[in-house]
């Protein structure tokens, strides 16, 4: 399988959601009677788009309004709301420094140590407001972490990373035990991020709630620059829902894939349910909320790095409610609005009743799905030229 890239060489051909199509069968659906709804540890949640463990899209406050739109929002436990005890004026100075100045003030803003007691009191404001919490830990800290976040609530736990594996090789610290460490949890721990077919079969083998997929697509990520590597976000999406498929064929138990990253309309996130997904993690997406802590400003999980960062702040803008960029009404023609309307037509379009029968229509390889008979949008920077 694969091309010759040169002597004794080959490679296989990978696609992103611009290269690929869905395409509509023989019957269709009213979007209003179709189910878009999601399960994660047997529990079900009406809302299969998580908003991603970024500073800019998540605080408490969105967390907890997410949840009670019937979703989940991620809060990063290595971010400001657990280094100060109120970082509204951190994020401020974040969203007004230049282009130029932002990395460097980023690294510099992250430097206070994460605050133990700050864990435990975000989760605990999330849980009082009759949401459930979902955290997100590195897994050189994990174990610290999780032990605090379970003792105050938190119902689920993020174990993610650039690239998650379970054969980590290392001498100078401690490796994750991650089987450990799900298995001496009540938590549901969901286990991040990968794009191989192998390497999601085994991260599955420990039992995690949920596998995230997806290395360097997003908005504000620089790892594919930085770092060389990533696969485009369907070829990652279809390998891991047949990795999922393997392991419930072998074991019964079915292990949700996650798709993370590189979905900035509805219609990606779309391509992604019919590549495999179960359901998507999005950032810059959320980012343009009213709610959002980064005041139209998004950077990436890895900015802050002292060394070497994988990540940017880029300005998305303001661009409505939380409500409106889930379910509407949207006042733009783009596609970043309604997002949840956006499945569910795609849904009744294609004749899928469900989100694991959109996962197994049809899709057609497609370079020109976004450009073709679109020139007058393009030449004038409108609809899908943007």
């Amino acid at each position: 399988m694969g091309e010759w890239i040169g002597r004794g060489r080959k490679a296989r051909r990978a696609y992103g959601f611009d290269e690929i199509a869905i395409v509509p069968g023989a019957l269709t659906i009213n979007p209003d009677e179709v189910d878009s709804s999601w399960e994660l540890g047997g529990k079900r949640y009406e809302i299969p788009i998580i908003a991603a463990a970024m500073d800019g899209v998540v605080d408490p406050n969105f967390a907890i309004l997410m949840g009670k739109l019937g979703g989940l929002a991620i809060l990063n436990l290595e971010g400001v709301w657990m280094r100060y005890d109120d970082p509204t004026d951190i994020l401020k100075e974040i969203a007004q420094a230049t282009p130029e100045r932002a990395t460097e003030l980023v690294q510099m803003l992250y430097l206070p140590p994460v605050r133990e007691d700050l864990i435990a009191r975000r989760i605990s404001e999330i849980r009082a407001a009759g949401v459930s919490p979902i955290v997100s830990a590195i897994p050189q800290k994990a174990e610290r972490c999780a032990a605090i976040a379970e003792e105050a609530g938190c119902e689920v736990f993020v174990v993610q990373s650039t690239v998650s594996t379970v054969r980590h090789i290392a001498s100078a610290y401690k490796t994750l035990d991650l089987e450990h460490l799900i298995k001496g949890t009540k938590m549901k721990v969901m286990i991040g991020n990968c794009v191989s077919y192998e390497t999601a079969l085994e991260l599955m083998e420990c039992k995690p709630a949920a596998v995230i997929i997806g290395i360097g697509p997003g908005a504000a990520c620089t790892s594919r620059g930085v770092l060389g590597i990533g696969v485009p976000q369907v070829t990652a999406t279809v390998d891991g829902a047949a990795a999922r498929d393997k392991f419930y064929t072998r074991t019964g138990v079915y292990v949700p894939i996650i798709t993370d990253g590189g979905m900035n309309v509805g219609g990606d996130i779309c391509k992604a349910f019919a590549s495999g997904a179960d359901a998507v993690i999005v950032g810059s997406a959320f980012a343009k909320a009213e709610e959002a802590p980064g005041g139209g400003f998004h950077w990436g999980m890895a900015t802050p790095h002292a060394n070497l960062p994988r990540g940017t702040r880029i300005r998305v803008g303001t661009s409505g409610t939380l409500e409106e960029i889930l379910y509407g009404p949207a006042h733009l023609d783009d596609g970043s609005q309604n997002l949840i309307g956006a499945l569910r037509t795609c849904m009744g379009s294609v004749g899928a009743q469900t989100i694991r029968e959109l996962q197994r229509v049809e899709v057609c390889i497609a370079p020109a799905i976004k450009t073709e008979g679109k020139l007058f949008q393009k030449a004038q920077r409108i609809g899908m030229g943007k």
